[in-house]
């Protein structure tokens, strides 16, 4: 096999130890990828793929992109799950001795992403770590972007998930180890957009990476940052913070605290909550409009969109901290000139989070520094209407806000107010900052005025009016004179390259003018580049400075966004206790009422107590408005404790530690789970995980397997919640099936409500105001027309109706025949009637009975005869065995 040659040597040697990336190899102006890389990038990125020399009669595969336009190919291919080291030269190839310099420098992988254009302004783009223990599970997780970096400790597997939802990072790390299979299958199923990184199980030492954290920060301990008794949680974070270091190539001065996070601390939202509610992504499209997120952020900056976003996903569980936030907002609502200035005074504001974050990791640009500059310069008068503010907290955001006197007043004089894309242009730094700069440049600038009147001087010389003096990068300066007249050039042009058309000439004197002018040229450049890292050392100075003022801008962002909201949209104050009980009167849903609603949204008002109103049953047709109601109650109580006002009249809402939902119905076909299977599951971990604290919605429980299955399992869950001792979770259950408005009068802590309706004749009208009682019809004719079923169906429906209503006047089960098969007396169970009921085999023979006597054996064909027949002794057969089980 033939040598390859000494670049391509050493691009093999460094791609050598970068196996899992693509190696983007500089090579003057452009980024070349060679081999297998070149193969695949050239079809992701959709390139010419084409080859060169590679020793002796070889050639390699190879593709390029331009090193100015970069950023949007490693965009692409990062988002395809590529990883992408990328490999600069380190030394000036005109200067260099022998082969070039080169290293990598920094390998992008989805969660290690700084570039602006590859970043969502509005979300945070994380990258975890999760840490599987025998006893615990430790997860971590950062932005490097905005320096934001937190670690936590979950016993349980479910908060494991439900917290890696809530953060949906773009990268997780884990152990690569059999222990982890399970945790890895889970994890690629509940954030499918998340790459999985395996990672050596030594990554996760407990030892290295205390040691590393510690070292870090410069401490010799971790007890500041509250994780000491967590070991899951630093390895975890220790790991980690390792991995983004190698990938960055950077000390990550901007990371500069640790945050641990208690799951105590916060309201618990899981995935299923989070997706039905519809809080940051709609349900039909995944983006943002239609979501509780786009009807409450009015912010001004990124930081404060990035800070709505983490109080909607975290409500709070401390009615201390709920209260500031509220009074801050109040203080807000109530005064106009005061809410509006301050959101004025915020607007233009840049992300001073991710600009520091760059500077930090030296890939901030002039123009970064700039809208730095503009944007401290707007300080004064954002701190200017919060000294206005007497709310504690905005009190205390005034005082975190800095003015940057100092380092504005650094930038103006370092950098000019309109500085090229890049560095490597030249004219970034501003006039009298630097006086070597500017002897540099008056030199570099007399010498092009001299050349550009060489022209003149050396036409009115020749006399050949058509000579012109030019510049390129190959040839330098040259005088160039066509054909026709090269009879007349003097002696002193020394021929220089030939054309088709003419000819090229130097002079001594151009000669020696153009090694001034590119000496002077390349030395003012290298001086801008010497002068700006400068400027970025002292800039990274300030990061915590930056950081801690960013933070506060955010909040203040923030509520000022809330006060926006609750004054256009009429939210009032809720009041949020430590008590139990559920009071809203006039509640609203947020997004559906922003929807222009014909007639405008009907407000309903809700009651929940654990010790009187603890289960509410509601019952009532398809599209009256059942869903729409249970949602609004969950979002009224997210925005409460996230510290907004909400939509209603009044409310008064004891602290809920969690919210679980049970809506809607959809096959899981990758886990292969059925509907039911997928329903069934979520009951499930909503009944072994709720407490008296918690609220739960379910919406049509039972309704993915057939009738008596459903209605047994309804009646069995509403039951379970009443009756489970320890626990009194509030519940809203909105069903179908009526029989379940027995409940009522079999316990004392379940409540009937409906939505009321109003019968015109053969039209139904949907009130969707929530009442006081149960349901007895479904209207399921009503809604099937007014979904445009055929005319002729639709009668037909009615006759069939009909004809089944005037041959049985019986519900599908009777309450009273289930009382006799309840679990056993409590308590809390009413007393059952004292008239003696039939068994459950009576009932079931009653209603074989009836459909017997209805079977018109006259009209059949023998087929169908034959049809009915099997039909009922399968019926039969069942009853039969389900009386035996029970």
């Amino acid at each position: 096999m033939t040598k390859p040659t000494p670049m391509l040597q050493q691009y093999f040697d460094i791609k050598n130890e970068y196996k899992d990336c693509i190696l983007f190899f500089r090579l003057g102006d452009f980024y070349e990828m060679f081999g297998d890389d070149a193969k695949i990038a050239s079809q992701a990125l959709d390139i010419v793929l084409t080859s060169r020399e590679a020793g002796k009669d070889r050639r390699i595969p190879m593709c390029g992109v331009p090193y100015h336009a970069a950023s949007s190919y490693i965009a692409k291919l990062v988002r395809q799950g590529f990883r992408v080291a990328v490999c600069e030269q380190m030394e000036d190839p005109s200067k260099a001795k022998g082969l070039v310099k080169r290293q990598v420098i920094r390998v992008v992988t989805p969660g290690t992403v700084i570039d602006e254009d590859m970043l969502d302004t509005f979300e945070n783009n994380y990258i975890a770590a999760v840490c599987v223990g025998s006893d615990a599970f430790g997860l971590s997780w950062m932005d490097i972007t905005t320096g934001e970096f937190y670690t936590s400790q979950v016993e349980d597997e479910s908060e494991l998930y439900s917290e890696i939802f809530r953060i949906q990072p773009s990268e997780i790390l884990i152990e690569d180890s059999s222990e982890t299979n399970f945790v890895r299958g889970t994890l690629a199923q509940e954030v499918p957009s998340a790459v999985l990184t395996k990672l050596d199980p030594s990554s996760f030492d407990r030892d290295a990476c205390f040691q590393r954290l510690c070292q870090h920060f410069g401490t010799a301990d971790l007890s500041q940052f509250g994780c000491e008794g967590l070991p899951r949680a630093v390895q975890a974070a220790g790991a980690l913070l390792a991995y983004v270091s190698d990938m960055e190539r950077t000390n990550l001065q901007h990371v500069n605290s640790m945050v641990t996070r208690s799951l105590s601390q916060f309201m618990s939202l899981d995935r299923v909550a989070r997706r039905n509610l519809e809080l940051t992504a709609s349900l039909s499209d995944g983006q943002r409009k239609g979501t509780l997120l786009s009807v409450i952020d009015k912010t001004e900056t990124a930081m404060g969109g990035r800070t709505l976003r983490q109080w909607l996903e975290q409500p709070l569980m401390s009615v201390e901290q709920i209260s500031r936030r509220l009074d801050a907002v109040e203080e807000l609502t109530l005064d106009l000139f005061l809410r509006e200035g301050l959101a004025e005074s915020l607007k233009g504001i840049q992300d001073l989070e991710r600009i520091c974050g760059r500077v930090v990791m030296r890939t901030a640009t002039p123009r970064d520094l700039v809208s730095l500059k503009w944007s401290l310069s707007k300080l004064g008068g954002v701190k200017d209407n919060l000294s206005r503010c007497e709310s504690t907290l905005m009190t205390e955001l005034c005082d975190r806000i800095d003015l940057f006197e100092d380092l504005v007043g650094l930038i103006s004089r370092a950098l000019v107010d309109d500085p090229p894309a890049s560095l490597r242009e030249g004219g970034v730094i501003r006039e009298g900052y630097c006086s070597e700069l500017d002897e540099l440049k008056e030199l570099r600038d007399s010498g092009k005025r001299w050349i550009a009147q060489l022209e003149q001087t050396e036409r009115a010389r020749t006399g050949i009016k058509s000579l012109r003096v030019g510049y390129n990068q190959v040839f330098g300066y040259y005088i160039e004179v066509t054909r026709a007249n090269l009879n007349l050039v003097p002696d002193d042009y020394i021929r220089k390259q030939t054309l088709a058309n003419a000819e090229r000439f130097i002079t001594p004197s151009l000669e020696e003018r153009e090694e001034r002018i590119l000496s002077a040229e390349e030395r003012s450049l290298e001086l801008e580049v010497s002068l700006f890292n400068e400027l970025l050392d002292k800039v990274s100075a300030c990061s915590d400075r930056i950081k801690s003022t960013a933070e506060a801008l955010g909040c203040a962002d923030s509520i000022v966004s809330l006060a926006r909201v609750a004054v256009e949209r009429d939210y009032r104050r809720p009041e949020v206790h430590s008590g139990l009980g559920l009071h809203i009167t006039g509640g609203r849903h947020p997004v559906v009422e922003t929807m222009g609603i014909e007639g405008g949204f009907v407000p309903n008002d809700t009651k929940m107590d654990p010790d009187s109103d603890q289960i509410l049953i509601i019952t009532g047709p398809n599209m009256s408005g059942k869903s729409t109601y249970l949602r609004q109650v969950a979002l009224i109580t997210i925005m409460a404790q996230m510290g907004s006002f909400v939509p209603a009249e009044s409310a008064s809402i004891g602290i809920v530690d969690r919210i679980f939902t049970r809506i809607g119905a959809s096959d899981d076909l990758a886990s292969g789970k059925s509907t039911f299977m997928v329903e069934m599951s979520e009951v499930s971990v909503i009944l072994n995980h709720a407490s008296t604290r918690s609220l739960i919605i379910l919406d049509e429980v039972g309704r993915g397997t057939s009738t008596y299955d459903g209605i047994a399992i309804a009646w069995a869950v509403v039951e379970y919640l009443h009756e489970k001792r320890g626990m009194a979770p509030k519940t809203l259950f909105a069903t179908h099936y009526h029989e379940l408005t027995d409940l009522e009068s079999m316990y004392k802590r379940v409540k009937n409500y409906r939505v009321d309706v109003s019968e015109e004749g053969d039209r139904v009208v949907f009130l969707r105001r929530i009442v006081e009682g149960g349901a007895d019809k479904s209207y399921g004719i009503e809604v099937a027309r007014l979904a445009g079923l055929p005319r002729s169906v639709i009668t037909r429906a009615r006759q069939i109706q009909s004809a089944i209503e005037s041959r049985s006047q019986k519900r599908v089960v009777d309450s009273a025949v289930i009382a006799e098969f309840s679990a056993s007396r409590s308590p809390g169970r009413r007393t059952a009637s004292s008239v003696t009921t039939p068994s459950l085999f009576d009932a079931a023979v009653s209603s074989l009975l009836d459909d017997l006597a209805a079977v018109d054996c006259d009209s059949m064909t023998p087929l169908q005869a034959l049809s009915v027949l099997h039909s009922l002794s399968e019926r039969a057969r069942e009853e039969v065995r389900l009386c035996r089980d029970a």
